[in-house]
């Protein structure tokens, strides 16, 4: 049975058609189906959803190119991404030549948190964020690698804000990767990074920011992140 809807479906394939100007490739990871029960691997009930999600994507536009990997037959496009299999299902979003340019999703993006990935395929096809001035000079003078994690849920109206914003700091340089996570598809880390209430935004494990909040304030918290000083 589709993910989407008929009405969803020509919904999004007219949002693609009137905004896509270039290519964009989209990585998914996971598993093939199964009702086998593997020895230390916790059954995500969304992730076959999240793979089918993408292949229907793939379907709306010419401009839009599905790459979906399956543990156990594609292990080399695991290694190449760098991949791990306990964090599964996962989603690479590229522009036409298939860099990682560290727009990452992992978990079902739902809910709200299917327009944050309708916008973030919009920016890559053109190529640009919509991010202040100030802000894009910043990060493109940073020279530390910064990994960026925001926990959301898909019932959340204000996660994809945090997302939306994580992702665009990730498309104006290089040493950004930002992560969307999925709260309740990954307990585990939710739990490690103590997530009660979202979105909670986490950056090189030692600035975290609680809600949404406005573009300078993140800004601040990577420069800390990288520097130890205010930003």
């Amino acid at each position: 049975m589709a993910i989407l809807q008929e009405r969803e479906r020509r919904y999004v394939e007219s949002f693609f058609k009137e905004r896509l100007e270039r290519p964009v490739k989209i990585f998914a990871f996971g598993r093939k189906p199964t009702r086998l029960e593997i020895p230390g691997v916790r059954r995500n009930p969304l992730a076959e959803q999240t793979l089918e999600l993408m292949a229907e994507v793939g379907q709306l536009s010419d401009l839009i190119e599905v790459t979906i990997a399956y543990v156990g037959e594609d292990d080399h496009l695991f290694d190449q991404w760098q991949v791990s299999q306990d964090r599964l299902p996962a989603i690479a979003l590229t522009g036409e030549d298939g860099r990682d340019r560290g727009v990452w999703f992992f978990g079902a993006p739902l809910g709200y948190e299917f327009r944050t990935f309708m916008e973030d395929v919009v920016d890559l096809s053109r190529g640009k964020t919509h991010l202040s001035n100030e802000t894009r000079a910043a990060l493109q003078e940073l020279t530390q690698p910064v990994h960026i994690q925001v926990f959301v849920t898909p019932t959340c109206p204000y996660c994809p804000q945090a997302v939306r914003l994580a992702h665009q700091f990730a498309l104006e340089s290089d040493q950004v990767r930002a992560d969307m996570v999925e709260a309740t598809e990954f307990p585990e880390l939710a739990r490690r990074y103590g997530v009660y209430g979202v979105p909670k935004t986490v950056i090189n494990e030692t600035e975290a920011i609680e809600g949404a909040v406005p573009e300078e304030q993140v800004l601040q918290a990577v420069l800390r992140a990288v520097n130890g000083q205010p930003g």
